[in-house]
């Protein structure tokens, strides 16, 4: 029988590496806040602390241009969620998973669509993995569509990360996932920019399953 972690469970959502940084992921604690057939939606709440890759000088991966932030040396950073909160979806045999996101003031802004791997979850582990795809999509709440770092796809299939057909894929995929805006499936039509956490929900604690090469901050600092 399939099992489901429960509303409120903690788990690792994890973006593998690969090639040369395959021991390099990126780890965010998250909170489950329904996970069944349909699907797992988790919540990423603010100030939580997460790993992830860095340039060696702890500046963001994509400081180093298309093509080099994927070749260039990395280490993991300590780290902690700023800004907002983010409800992620992860519609079950899509290749994509949907962010929702808010203003400081709760507005909704809209949704986030990250093209990446099917989830493969690892349940005694309370881990979900994937690997980023790089291309993304975002959508208007008017539902209106604008495409984010097609450059930086071009950039990963000169590094080799992808090769030209895999991209091809990846843009195929991105269609895919506007025909489901289009026709407004879930988790668009789940209405789920209404919701809020419960207010005893508390910050995840720090990813233990990888050691940090650099902490380059200070947790809540």
């Amino acid at each position: 029988m399939t099992r489901y972690w429960q509303p409120g469970t903690t788990i690792e959502w994890v973006y593998e590496g690969s090639g040369q940084h395959a021991e390099l992921p990126n780890v965010r604690p998250m909170t489950v806040v329904r996970d069944d057939a349909d699907g797992l939606v988790a919540w990423l709440a603010p100030g939580t602390p997460l790993l992830k890759p860095v340039l060696v000088d702890g500046r963001e991966t994509r400081y180093a241009g298309p093509v080099r932030m994927f070749t260039e040396d990395r280490v993991l950073k300590l780290d902690v969620w700023r800004g907002t909160g983010i409800l992620k979806a992860s519609p079950s045999g899509k290749p994509w998973s949907v962010w929702y996101f808010w203003s400081d003031d709760g507005t909704f802004r809209g949704w986030y669509v990250n093209l990446e791997r099917e989830h493969v979850r690892d349940l005694a582990a309370r881990r979900t993995s994937t690997a980023d795809h790089v291309l993304d999509l975002w959508i208007n709440p008017d539902r209106s569509t604008e495409w984010k770092d097609e450059d930086e796809l071009e950039g990963a299939v000169t590094a080799g990360k992808f090769t030209p057909a895999e991209a091809e894929r990846i843009v195929a995929d991105a269609h895919a996932a506007i025909r489901d805006v289009e026709v407004w499936v879930a988790p668009f039509c789940e209405d789920w920019q209404a919701w809020v956490p419960p207010a005893s929900w508390r910050v995840p604690t720090a990813p233990t399953t990888h050691q940090p090469a650099l902490i380059a901050e200070e947790l809540h600092s």
